[in-house]
């Protein structure tokens, strides 16, 4: 699952932003968000996600319309 970060709680902080290792999160319109087609958990560069751990507003969840990052 990739996950989202909830724009009405989004304070655009940018803190998740930097540490994105597959550079799948992006400002729009004041508020960030991930790209799914770009979000790897974080598996195979740390052991969680570095956004979840860094986001001060807990806006950031799984999108669970999204299917489960597949390691290869």
């Amino acid at each position: 699952m990739a996950y989202k970060i909830i724009g009405s709680q989004c304070t655009g902080c940018a803190a998740c932003e930097s540490i994105c290792p597959n550079h799948a999160i992006n400002e729009k319109g004041g508020v960030f968000a991930i790209t799914p087609d770009k979000c790897t958990e974080c598996v195979g560069y740390f052991d969680e996600a570095q956004c979840l751990i860094d986001c001060p507003a807990d806006c950031i969840v799984v999108n669970k319309s999204v299917p489960r990052y597949a390691v290869a």
